[in-house]
């Protein structure tokens, strides 16, 4: 990605803030992140409702350092662990010295806003927060409807800004974090230039191998499933060994998550671990067990270590 802001003269004040990225599930807010920090540090499937907990990423442009807030989609809360969730994303918004409102362009194309999309301005009118509209994945909508899209949500009179992009291309997404960088607060920066995340690598191991268990199962599964990072053991040849503990909520559950002869956990530890390696630059020993914990997305301490805090 060019760096738009590396023109700025090194006698410039730093900057550094935190941006909120909102939206309903889904509409490329991981996406985005992944996009504007250069790294992995958000997982990204085509379900909903992927992410769960708050995900800092650290995007360094010139100057400027934003730490940017991954947050939950916000939708209609069920579970315990829905409410912390949504709960979660509203914390990140109320909390950021800027938000960013990112909409599917795909969906807002028609005359009235879908009910996800006014959900969230009413949310953001209810704190008293003015966001930036993104308007994402533009590639899929013809610009005309692009405008009239933008221009019906611009009426809601809470937005400062406007900006199309696609987080998927990058098109767009270089001029809005140029836009977001001038406006962070003056101070001085928090991260090391080459850092790209604020989150435990044992919470991110544990993401890593939820996604490959949302791509590799099919329907309602995946929500009934959680995963954490048990033990994590340094080895004397650089390698490291990782024991994570895949939780369901029924004995049905566990058995498809296992598969026939444990070939399905198998596939997704062979996927996890391949990920992992990559990303740490060493040699992963991977081992996944699979436990039934009935009702787990109601348990405090469960969600707490999924690092949700029901207090928010």
């Amino acid at each position: 990605m060019t760096d738009t802001l590396s023109s700025i003269p090194a006698e410039a004040p730093t900057r550094y803030g935190f941006v909120a990225l909102i939206g309903a599930p889904n509409v490329g807010k991981s996406t985005l992140t992944n996009t504007l920090v250069g790294s992995k540090v958000s997982i990204v499937t085509p379900k909903v409702q992927t992410t769960r907990s708050r995900i800092l990423g650290i995007a360094t442009r010139g100057r400027a350092q934003l730490v940017l807030v991954d947050t939950p989609g916000i939708f209609v809360p069920r579970r315990k662990l829905d409410r912390a969730m949504v709960a979660a994303a509203w914390a990140g918004a109320h909390n950021a010295d800027l938000v960013v409102h990112i909409v599917d362009a795909h969906r807002a194309r028609g005359e009235a806003l879908d009910e996800e999309t006014e959900r969230i301005v009413h949310g953001l009118r209810d704190i008293g927060r003015k966001a930036i509209l993104a308007l994402n994945k533009v590639d899929l909508v013809d610009r005309p409807k692009l405008l009239v899209a933008a221009d019906k949500l611009f009426a809601e009179n809470i937005y400062s800004d406007v900006f199309m992009i696609s987080a998927l291309t990058g098109d767009g997404v270089a001029d809005m974090t140029a836009f977001l960088a001038a406006r962070l607060p003056v101070g001085p920066w928090l991260y090391p230039e080459d850092q790209v995340a604020d989150v435990p690598m044992r919470l991110l191991a544990a993401e890593i191998t939820r996604e490959k268990l949302f791509l590799k199962l099919s329907q309602e599964l995946p929500y009934a499933t959680s995963v954490e990072t048990e033990a994590w053991t340094e080895q004397d040849d650089g390698s490291v060994r990782i024991e994570q503990i895949v939780f369901v909520e029924r004995p049905g559950h566990k058995a498809i998550v296992l598969g026939r002869g444990g070939q399905m956990i198998k596939e997704v530890g062979s996927l996890a671990r391949h990920e992992l390696e990559t990303m740490m630059g060493r040699r992963v020993h991977l081992f996944l067990f699979v436990k039934v914990r009935e009702r787990w997305s109601e348990d405090p301490s469960h969600l707490r270590a999924l690092g949700l805090d029901l207090n928010e």
